[in-house]
């Protein structure tokens, strides 16, 4: 649901953007090919170690508000990867 309403914000701002979502078990075959990872507030304990493995090709990943992520504003969650994209 968050993934869809996010496509929708990116479409209504005219942005081409790639958003998916994969469990963590698919991390490491699937976060080179994007530019940003978020992870849901669920996983968050994860963040340090999967942040590691993106250090090299300087991705960044980092968990979602969980108010956001509980409110599905995609709009916000949006905002929020874009912030972290250089």
């Amino acid at each position: 649901m968050l993934v869809k309403k996010m496509q929708a914000e990116a479409e209504k701002r005219g942005l081409d953007v790639k958003i998916d979502a994969y469990g963590v078990s698919e991390f490491d075959e699937q976060f080179a090919h994007y530019q940003v990872v978020l992870l849901g507030p669920q996983i968050k304990y994860m963040q340090e170690s999967l942040a590691e493995k993106t250090l090299e090709q300087g991705i960044p990943v980092a968990a979602i508000d969980m108010m956001d992520y509980g409110m599905q504003r995609g709009d916000k969650v949006l905002d929020f990867a874009l912030s972290l994209i250089k």
